[in-house]
Order: C-alpha cells, then structure tokens, then sequence
C-alpha cells in the first residue's frame, strides 16, 4: 500500500525539507516520527522541497510503509512523535503509481509582506518586511511581465538542479490590506514547477519596481538576460508559505490542509 500524507510545518527552526547530516530538517522529523509507528525505516518522497525558513500550509509526502496501519494512526500516531510545529493533517491510501512530485498538474506559493517603517515583531519569521513605501498599480506591471511561460534563469539559484529554467507561470496575484500604520501585501504565486529560490529571487525584483528604485523595463531586461548577476538579491524566506500542489481530481487528494490555510486562501 502507498500512502499520502499532508503536513504543515513552521519552517523557521529547520534547515528546509532535505535530509541533511544534522538531521534538522523536516524530513528527517517526519521519517523518525514515521518510524516509530510503522515500526520500520520509512522514506518519504515530497511534493515540493522547501529551503530553509519557509513554512508549508500543505505539502504533500508520498510513502510505501510495509506495516499494515489505519489511516488515522498514520496522523496521530506520527503527530504524536513530531515536534509541535510539524502536524501531520490527513492520510490517505493511494495507488501505487501515485508519486507527489511527478503526479502535480501545479504548485502554489504565498508571499506575505509586511510594509511598515519599523520591523515586524509578533509576525517575525511570519511575514516578510519592506521599510520603503510600495506603490501597487507598479507591483502589478512588474508582475504581468512575469505571467506566462518564460526562461526563469535570472531568478535561479546557482545550486539549482532543475533540468530546464523555463517554467509557466499561470498565476501572479497581489492583494493589498491597509492598516493605520502599516500595510500588509499577499502575493500568490502557482506555476508548474519553480527553480531553486525562484520566489524568493522574483520578491526582491518586484519589490525594487514597487519601491522605485528600478522600473518595469528594468525588469524586463533582467528576464531577457536570464543572468541571475542583473536580478536583485534573493529575498527574506520569512514569509513564504508552500500552499501545496494541484492534482488531478482521480488521485483523491486534498487539496487543503485543516489550520493555517483559511488565513491564507
């Protein structure tokens, strides 16, 4: 039997999704914690890998456990051997030509940014900041440019192991909350695939538009260079949050998780 599970997790105390050697990362958290109750080794493979200080809503884990196990003790039981800020939401059984990366029609980010003149305190590790006023009508130019399919070089990561750059952008929204003192702005982004720090990359671009320190034709000759030197540097993870992935209806996956999501959606 395979099954499938979705998580959320707060990704600022770990190193990302990845195993690595110090074992801090989400990973390693959730296949200990699966261990213990499939009373075996078990790997997991992700829908998306998340880098270091980015949260998830809803990543979805694929796994094939030789113990036999109701699906709620698959979520309880695991939860029950998680840190707190790793939550196992649902399980289901899947078939075995289900595979939580290559099965994904899309996947789909949220940037939260806080823009205010003194730095988040209650929100840090929540939401990103910008210390400069932001004109919205230039964010929205700035990211039409970007819709679409293009050659996403100018905004990978040069630890990137993507086979191709060229990715299609289907969605690039921006919601914009004003508040007395401070403004808060919601990017959604869902594309196929993204490259290595590719959101993150984008943010920092968007951001200069925004600020005025550069213009949409700047933008534009950033993206026609595909030169990761000419784009701006890579952005706070801080508020990045993995929506999760779209899948086709027959596979039977959630696509919500049961928390954070309604604040986000």
């Amino acid at each position: 039997m395979r099954v499938a599970l979705g998580l959320s997790y707060f990704g600022a105390p770990y190193q990302g999704w990845q195993s690595q050697p110090s074992a801090q990362t989400v990973q390693d958290q959730l296949e200990l914690a699966l261990e213990g109750v499939a009373g075996h080794t078990v790997r997991v493979s992700c829908a998306g890998r998340t880098d270091a200080g980015v949260h998830a809503c809803l990543q979805v884990v694929h796994f094939d456990p030789m113990a036999t196990r109701k699906m709620q003790s698959w979520v309880r039981g695991t939860n029950a051997n998680l840190p707190r800020d790793i939550a196992v939401q649902w399980a289901v059984a899947v078939s075995d030509d289900f595979h939580s990366r290559s099965s994904a029609l899309s996947r789909r980010y949220v940037y939260l940014l806080k823009q205010s003149a003194v730095r988040p305190g209650l929100e840090m590790g929540r939401v990103g900041w910008s210390f400069r006023p932001l004109d919205f009508d230039r964010l929205r130019a700035a990211a039409d440019l970007l819709l679409g399919e293009h050659d996403f070089s100018a905004f990978r990561a040069s630890q990137c192991q993507a086979l191709s750059p060229i990715k299609n952008m289907l969605r690039l929204d921006i919601a914009r909350f004003p508040q007395s003192d401070c403004c808060y702005y919601r990017f959604d982004f869902e594309a196929n695939a993204f490259l290595h720090h590719m959101i993150r990359n984008i943010m920092g671009c968007l951001l200069m538009v925004g600020d005025g320190r550069c213009d949409t034709d700047w933008l534009r000759h950033v993206m026609v260079s595909k030169s990761r030197q000419l784009a701006a540097p890579t952005f706070s993870a801080d508020g990045l949050y993995f929506l999760g992935p779209r899948y086709a209806p027959h596979w039977g996956i959630p696509d919500k998780d049961h928390g954070f999501h309604w604040l986000l959606a």
